[in-house]
C-alpha cells in the first residue's frame, strides 16, 4: 500500500513539475494565469513569480490585471524581496485607486521598507523611507485597522533612529571631545523631547561638562564647573531617582569641593 501511494505521489509531482513547464513555456497567456494562479494560492510564489513577470506586460490593462498584480506583489512579499514588493505594490496602489485591495497594498507597501531597515549602526535611508510611508498610510487611512500595527512599527523605527542619533552623540564622549559631546546632546534633547534616551542623554551630557571642567585650565575651570552642577540639576530634576544617581552624587562632590577651593 504504501508503495502504491509513493508512486502515486511521485506521478503526481512529475505531472506538476511537467505542467509547469509546459505553462513557462507556452504563448497562451491564459494558460499562464491559470497556472500562476494556481501555484499562488498554493503558496508556491517563486514559481508563481516566474510566470507573473512573463505575463506583466502583456496583462496590463486587462480585466484580470488587477488581481495578476495583486498575486505578484504579495509573491515578492511573501519571498522577502521587500525592494520589488514595494515598487509592485505602489504600482499596484497608483494603478487601482478603486481595489478592494487598495487599503491592504498601501499598508503592505509601506511596510516593506520596515523590513529592510537595518541595525540602528548602519546607514538608515531606508527607516527614513519606511517612517515617511507609514505615517503617509496612517494620514491617509485613518480609521484601518492596520493603524495600531503601523503605529506600532512607526514608534520601533523611530526609536531606533534616535538611538542612533544618541549613540553619536555618546561617540564624542567616548573619545573624549567634550564639547562636540554636550552640543550633540543639547540638540539631541531639544530635536527628541519624548525620547527613551532622554535620561542617558541628560547624564552623559552631564559627565561631558564634568569631564571639560575638570581638566580646564584655571581661568576656565569655574565657569565650566557651575555649568556642569546646572547640567546635574537638570538631570535630578528630570529623573529624580536616576539610575545613575550614584555616579551623578559622587562627581558632584568633586565638582563643589573644587569650587570650594576655587573661592579659598
Amino acid at each position: 500500500m504504501k508503495k502504491i501511494v509513493s508512486v502515486f505521489l511521485i506521478v503526481v509531482l512529475f505531472y506538476s513539475c511537467n505542467e509547469y513547464q509546459n505553462a513557462l513555456k507556452s504563448e497562451d497567456v491564459s494558460v499562464k494565469f491559470d497556472m500562476s494562479t494556481k501555484l499562488y494560492e498554493a503558496g508556491e510564489y517563486s514559481k508563481a513569480i516566474r510566470l507573473f513577470e512573463q505575463l506583466a506586460l502583456t496583462y496590463r490593462g486587462k480585466p484580470q490585471a488587477e488581481k495578476l498584480f495583486y498575486m505578484f506583489s504579495m509573491s515578492y512579499y511573501n519571498t522577502k524581496q521587500y525592494y520589488l514588493a514595494s515598487y509592485q505594490f505602489e504600482s499596484f496602489v497608483s494603478g487601482y485607486p478603486k481595489s478592494e485591495k487598495l487599503e491592504e497594498s498601501a499598508f503592505i507597501g509601506s511596510k516593506c521598507f520596515s523590513m529592510l531597515s537595518p541595525v540602528y549602526s548602519l546607514d538608515q535611508t531606508n527607516t527614513v523611507k519606511a517612517i515617511d510611508k507609514l505615517q503617509a498610510f496612517i494620514d491617509n487611512y485613518p480609521n484601518s485597522p492596520k493603524i495600531p500595527e503601523a503605529n506600532k512599527i512607526l514608534k520601533s523605527l523611530n526609536e531606533k533612529m534616535e538611538k542612533k542619533v544618541f549613540e553619536n552623540a555618546k561617540g564624542y564622549n567616548i573619545i573624549m571631545d567634550y564639547k562636540a559631546a554636550i552640543i550633540a546632546f543639547d540638540s539631541f534633547i531639544a530635536d527628541y523631547p519624548g525620547t527613551p534616551f532622554k535620561e542617558d542623554a541628560m547624564f552623559y551630557k552631564y559627565d561631558s561638562a564634568f569631564q571639560l571642567a575638570i581638566n580646564s585650565v584655571p581661568s576656565k575651570m569655574e565657569d565650566r564647573l557651575n555649568t556642569a552642577k546646572l547640567a546635574y540639576s537638570n538631570l535630578i530634576k528630570f529623573k529624580p531617582d536616576t539610575k545613575y544617581k550614584q555616579k551623578s552624587s559622587q562627581m558632584l562632590a568633586q565638582i563643589d569641593n573644587k569650587l570650594q577651593n576655587i573661592t579659598k
